[in-house]
């Protein structure tokens, strides 16, 4: 059976969520960030050595890395669903530049906002001043411009298609969860009506509740 390495907190939640599509069953072993650090404990490097989440485990395979664990299960227990057949080959480019763009382009930015904005919190109450401005002039000038890109970029081939590639969901749809539900808990997305409602379809999904059921609500870094 499938054992998934569970950290709170983090990207896991979709595995979980690939997995109840798939219908195969897993266990789950969770792990608690460290309160003051938020950093995945020690234990983890047990499963993995840079101690990360998610990990898998099936049987004697160790798969790390939310993109090679989607390619894993999908082509290992998929039976042909949730990725175009290769033969498809303009949809099949799609479907891989959805899946490698979520952490490859997208990620990085969010998690790069993420530290400047918890710089402020984590300094010493001599320089919080300053370390407020250099985040907020960071965020201002670099971040936000280029998330207001990526988001119109995204909005745009949502608009026009409902998910990002094949059947709902495939992969590229499970892939991109996570970083889009983090943008909408993050900001409003009154002006990204596609993308609201592509987050929505996932709260709404029977397979994503019963995760919800299980793992409990998906919670955010940071938070």
């Amino acid at each position: 059976m499938i054992r998934v390495h569970h950290l709170e907190k983090s990207r896991s939640h979709r595995i979980l969520w690939l997995l109840e599509t798939l219908g195969v069953d897993y266990d789950i072993e969770v792990y608690q960030r460290d309160a003051k650090t938020q950093q995945a404990p020690e234990s983890l490097k047990k499963v993995h050595p840079l101690g990360k989440s998610p990990v898998i485990s099936d049987g004697e395979l160790t798969v790390a890395e939310s993109g090679a664990i989607i390619d894993y299960l999908v082509s290992r227990y998929g039976e042909g669903k949730m990725q175009p057949s290769a033969n498809e080959r303009s949809e099949w480019i799609n479907y891989r530049y959805w899946l490698h763009y979520a952490e490859g382009s997208l990620m990085p930015l969010l998690v790069m906002g993420l530290v400047f904005s918890q710089i402020p919190k984590q300094s010493p109450w001599l320089i919080k001043p300053l370390a407020k401005g250099i985040s907020s002039t960071v965020q201002q000038r670099f971040i936000n411009p280029q998330l207001k890109q990526h988001l119109e970029l995204i909005e745009a081939h949502l608009t026009e298609r409902g998910n990002f590639a094949g059947v709902w969901p495939s992969g590229a749809d499970i892939q991109m969860s996570f970083p889009l539900q983090a943008i909408a808990a993050t900001q409003s997305l009154a002006s990204y009506t596609a993308i609201a409602a592509f987050v929505a379809r996932i709260e709404n999904d029977p397979a994503w509740q019963r995760v919800v059921e299980r793992a409990g609500p998906l919670t955010m870094p940071g938070g």
